[in-house]
Parts: C-alpha cells; structure tokens; sequence
C-alpha cells in the first residue's frame, strides 16, 4: 500500500507513476459502487475507486467554493451513480477536460480544505481518497488564490489551428459550439447539448464553406472544455468577423420551442432568457473556472459597443439570421429576438448573436435537433442570413465612411 498525505491544495502524484503513466494505452475507469461520497465528522470523506493509478492534482477554487481533481484518462462514466450521503457536496460534474486529461469538481456549501489526500494501489487497481475539512474563509481564499500552473491552462486561442481561408471573401466566422467536456450542457435521451452543436457546427461550417464567400474557425473542434473567457479570445485572435455561439437548452419553465436568437443586454427578455444566461456562467463555474475579475460589466461592453457602432450592427445581424430562417420556414420561437447577459456575447468590436437552435425539453425540438434534412435546411438558412448581412453591413460600413 502506497500513503501519500496532502496538507496544501495541489497534489501531485505524477512522480510516483510517471513509468507507468508512459505506458497507459487504455482508460482508467471508475468503479462507481466501490465509490462513496459522505460527510464524515465536521468534514467530507471522498473515496474513488479506479481501474488503475494515473496521475492527479487537486486544487480549490471559491465564488463558488469548489474542489478541482484533474486526472490523467479516467473515463468518469457513472460518476452520477456513486453513493452519496453529503449534505456538503451540493453539486457534482465530471467528464474531459482537455485531451488526454479529465475533471472532476465537488461543488462545497462552504470552504473546506484538504486535509488528507492518498491514491492507494493493489492488484493494478486504485482507490483515491480525499479527505476535507472545515476551512476559515480568509485560509480558504488564500489557496484558491493560488494561480493554476502554466502548463495546466485551459485551451487558449493557439491551441486552435490556423483558420481554413477559402476564395478572396473577408468574412470571418467564429461558430462557437455551446458546451464540451465537462460541461454536457442539456441533456436528453442520451444526448447532450455540447455534442449536437459541435455535429451542426461542422456540418454549418462546411455549409459556409462551400458557399466560397467564408473563413470559419471552431472555438472547439472536438469534445473539450474551453471557458467563455477563451472563446472570446478565439473569435479576436481569428479577427472574427462575426460571432455565432451555438446551443439547444432545456428549460423546465416558459415557452420554449423553436430557434431563437439573442443579443447581449443588461436586462434579460424574460425570466426563461434570464435562466438561461445565469446557467451558462455557472457551468463555467462548475468546471473549475473562475470568471471574478474577468472582463468587463455587461453594461461597460454595451456602451463600448455603441461607442464602436457594434450594437446596430449585432443588432441588424440577429435581424437578419430571423428574416433567414422564417422565409426557410423553420420552426421559430413565439418571440424569436430576445437578450440576455450572457458573457461570451460580450467582445465589444465583434457582433455577437447566441443562437438557440432549438430545446431539447421540447420533444419536437428534439426530434428536429436529430434530423440532418432540417439541420441541413438550417445551415443553409444560417448561410443566406450571413451573405444577407454581410452585404448590407459593407454598404452602411462605407455610408459611415462618406
């Protein structure tokens, strides 16, 4: 047996199975019922059962507080099956992270700390327990303060290739596919929000591509975590000419069915568009990303927006994509132009629109999500907006230049 205890917030067990870590060729998976999760004491008791040892670090993260455990290939199917009797654990999320590493995050009422850490071994298999313990919050803020090691970021705009230019045509479109790894986004009869916008992504950006008048890039080219925060920096490091976050969200309440289109804004539509912006922050919170500080406040963007003309021009490119996609006869919202605060809208020099293509809450919507002809109709629908729009913004671009 193998004990390794862990006083500070990052532990790292790399060294201990770097030989090994070489030769994995398979995943690691979870046992979920020789797994457990329980308040123990004043504290948390974690215990992990794995197929085999991998490489792990452990950090936390506050606002809020939050355990962060990255690992080396570990398939976390079955995570929602582990038996669980805390009342301290308030949410759990698991999946990829990055290629070739995975994460799992401990939503915490509270701040604890790790107080023990240890991934025992026997027989070639593994069981990774964690132990964590009240914390004052000035302790716990300090070791959430510490800053996430370089070679451990997340995605960044040059992970991503260089963007496919077809044709003289400067339009640049940024489709950014809602959602990946560890975050599913919606989810319904086995499909997840994150894997439906990176199918109709790929099939949009052919689509735009064979039209000849585009350059798109990805903001996610496969199923991978990349915070809000990098999917803006993706759109300014491909000089975007335009923005189009993809998604298809389930809401319990309201009215939803249909496409719909929203636009950045202080205040939402409605109660449904309010929801809807809050749960995609807080995903990105719950994969262990930390949005204190970043970027600017909505209403500091939307006045950057109108001072650099941006906000008509998103405006009449939301517009657009509407008049696009009703004369193609495509399913729309009752309302099918709405706003909302949601943060990867907010790049002040790109018209930025986040197209819910449909919910998955709705059966109908579902069932459209599933077929490639209406994916296929929609694209192309998607296609005709931008032309539309990009001809109708060189004109009033160069209005504005006489």
């Amino acid at each position: 047996m193998m004990r390794m205890i862990v006083a500070a917030v990052v532990a790292v067990w790399a060294a201990l199975c770097s030989a090994l870590a070489q030769d994995l060729t398979a995943l690691a998976r979870l046992d979920p019922q020789s797994s457990f999760i329980g308040d123990a004491g004043q504290g948390i008791a974690v215990s992990l059962a794995l197929s085999q040892p991998v490489p792990w670090r452990l950090r936390v993260l506050e606002t809020p507080p939050r355990l962060v455990l990255d690992v080396r290939e570990v398939d976390w199917t079955g995570i929602a099956d582990v038996p669980s009797t805390s009342l301290r654990v308030t949410d759990l999320r698991a999946g990829v992270f990055r290629p070739g590493w995975s994460r799992l995050v401990l939503e915490l009422n509270g701040p604890f700390l790790v107080d023990q850490a240890e991934m025992r071994t026997a027989d070639g298999a593994a069981l990774l327990v964690l132990r964590l313990e009240p914390a004052s919050p000035d302790d716990f803020a300090a070791k959430a303060a510490i800053p996430e090691p370089k070679d451990w970021a997340p995605p960044q705009a040059a992970d991503l290739p260089t963007p496919e230019w077809r044709g003289d045509g400067p339009t640049v479109v940024v489709l950014d596919p809602g959602h990946g790894g560890i975050d599913p986004g919606a989810e319904r009869e086995g499909l997840t929000e994150a894997d439906l916008m990176l199918t109709f992504a790929r099939e949009l950006k052919e689509t735009l591509l064979r039209a000849g008048d585009f350059t798109v890039v990805l903001t996610r080219n496969e199923d991978v975590f990349v915070p809000l925060e990098t999917r803006i920096s993706i759109a300014r490091a491909a000089g975007a000419t335009m923005f189009l976050s993809l998604h298809a969200d389930a809401l319990a309440e309201g009215e939803a069915v249909g496409a719909t289109l929203y636009t950045l804004a202080a205040d939402a539509s409605d109660a449904a568009a309010a929801t809807l912006a809050e749960r995609h922050d807080r995903d990105d919170l719950l994969s262990g990303v930390d949005l204190t500080g970043q970027g600017d406040l909505v209403a500091e963007v939307l006045m950057d927006m109108a001072r650099t003309e941006t906000l008509p021009r998103t405006q009449l490119l939301a517009e657009t994509l509407r008049m696009a996609m009703e004369s193609a006869g495509l399913k729309m919202h009752r309302i099918p132009l709405q706003q909302a605060g949601f943060s990867v809208l907010k790049s002040p020099e790109i018209p930025s629109v986040l197209i819910e293509l449909g919910f998955l809450s709705s059966p109908g919507d579902l069932a459209r999500l599933r077929d490639p002809d209406w994916r296929a109709k929609m694209a192309q629908a998607i296609v005709a907006g931008l032309q539309s729009w990009s001809v109708a913004d060189a004109a009033q671009q160069q209005l504005r230049r006489q």
